[in-house]
């Protein structure tokens, strides 16, 4: 039987991540401007991206596992607070001298273990709170939630840099986690927790959920597509700041990544008004074809108006993009199994952001060398690459009979 729906208290717990997101963006952004500016590398930058990343891939099994097992609530706000340690870290090196490079991965990589328990248990949560219907509309929000990371957080960080530094970024950062916090405990408190009744082994419950997986029709296809679909978008992620920067300067980044950013803000309000009803794969497929061309189109131009236009395009498509891969996701796995089932999705899935964190920032400055054209347009001159390939990929979702089928089942599950 479903519970009834509570929504007003996703919408509690969906502030708290809008403001967190918020907060992690100030560091992200000053951050990738201090790196910068110190090594005039995007490699650097790249390598930052990467340690940040790679504890939060590493541990999101194991972090879905423990989100069936013990009190989701309870997992976020451990997660969300006591990644706020990685930052404090970096602030202390700041205050008492110029932080290194090396410092500031330690401190990143810290802020992202902690962090790799709040994923799964995020998208668990939700599963519990709302009904399958309320879903698109959740998930709308959500995707608005974490563009605010690119719609709120350079803006207001390219001014904050005009009159301050980057420690006060940090500090803000650190405030928002305790607010958060705060969220989830008051929503924790109103529903309570489930005790599983019956705790599996680890490996066990990995097993389980990779058993739901790979024999759900056309989820594993649809994993598989998320991870190549990460690297094109990884390499995008990652240059778009050595790029502007290699011609404008923090303020003007901030801007621009803003204006880019509010192409989500566009869509994330609609889907979180309307939703999609129907026809996923086909708006999935349609979406990331037109994210992959705007891609291409950003990278052709040293100028910012161009940049800014192909920019807020290929925001305003990318969230229709989520919502459909969450939805075809979501609506084929059992609730009880949710984390672990998001764990390894999650895995999976982001195997493409290691290899292009790993591999983007080395491309584009040895690119860059040739004819010595500068990091920035090796920069672009990948995001283009990485855009045509992005297209030509995501049109062959139209022939993956087995993807097509995750939307034509009835809902699977009942959730909530």
């Amino acid at each position: 039987m479903k519970q009834k729906s509570n929504f007003n208290k996703f919408l509690l717990l969906w502030f708290g991540e809008l403001v967190s997101s918020i907060g992690s963006g100030l560091t992200a952004f000053g951050l990738g401007v201090y790196i910068f500016k110190v090594t005039g590398s995007a490699a650097s930058m790249a390598l930052v991206t990467l340690l940040g990343f790679l504890p939060s891939l590493l541990l999101s099994v194991p972090a879905g596992i423990l989100a069936d097992r013990y009190d989701r609530r309870l997992l976020m706000m451990i997660g969300d607070g006591f990644s706020a340690l990685g930052v404090l870290f970096i602030l202390i090196c700041m205050i008492r001298g110029e932080a290194s490079l090396f410092q500031i991965c330690i401190g990143v990589s810290v802020s992202a273990i902690f962090s790799a328990l709040l994923e799964p248990s995020y998208r668990a949560t939700i599963t519990d709170l709302l009904t399958a219907e309320e879903f698109s509309r959740a998930n709308g929000l959500v995707s608005l939630a974490g563009s605010s990371r690119y719609l709120f957080s350079p803006l207001i960080a390219g001014f904050l840099l005009t009159i301050s530094d980057v420690k006060l970024l940090l500090i803000i950062d650190i405030a928002t986690f305790l607010l958060t916090v705060t969220g989830v405990a008051v929503v924790r408190k109103g529903i309570g927790v489930k005790e599983t009744e019956e705790k599996e082994a680890f490996f066990d419950s990995i097993k389980s959920g990779w058993k739901i997986i790979r024999e759900t029709k056309g989820l594993l296809a649809l994993v598989s597509l998320s991870s190549v679909i990460t690297l094109f978008m990884g390499m995008f992620q990652t240059l778009v700041k050595p790029l502007i920067l290699s011609f404008q300067d923090e303020k003007t980044l901030g801007i621009a990544e803003t204006i880019c950013a509010c192409g989500m803000l566009v869509s994330g309000v609609i889907l979180g008004i309307k939703g999609i009803k129907k026809n996923y794969v086909t708006y999935l497929a349609l979406s990331l074809s037109l994210s992959g061309l705007c891609m291409f189109g950003f990278g052709l131009f040293e100028n910012i108006i161009p940049v800014c236009i192909f920019g807020f395009l290929f925001f305003l498509v990318l969230p229709v993009a989520n919502n459909c891969m969450d939805y075809l996701a979501r609506t084929n796995i059992p609730a009880d199994k949710q984390g672990r089932v998001w764990g390894l999705i999650g895995f999976i899935s982001q195997l493409g952001y290691v290899v292009s964190y790993a591999v983007s920032g080395v491309l584009a400055d040895a690119l860059g060398k040739i004819g010595n054209r500068g990091v920035g347009r090796g920069s672009a001159l990948l995001i283009i690459i990485s855009g045509l390939c992005l297209t030509v990929f995501s049109l062959g979702i139209f022939f993956r009979k087995n993807i097509k089928s995750l939307e034509h089942k009835e809902v699977k599950y009942e959730i909530g």
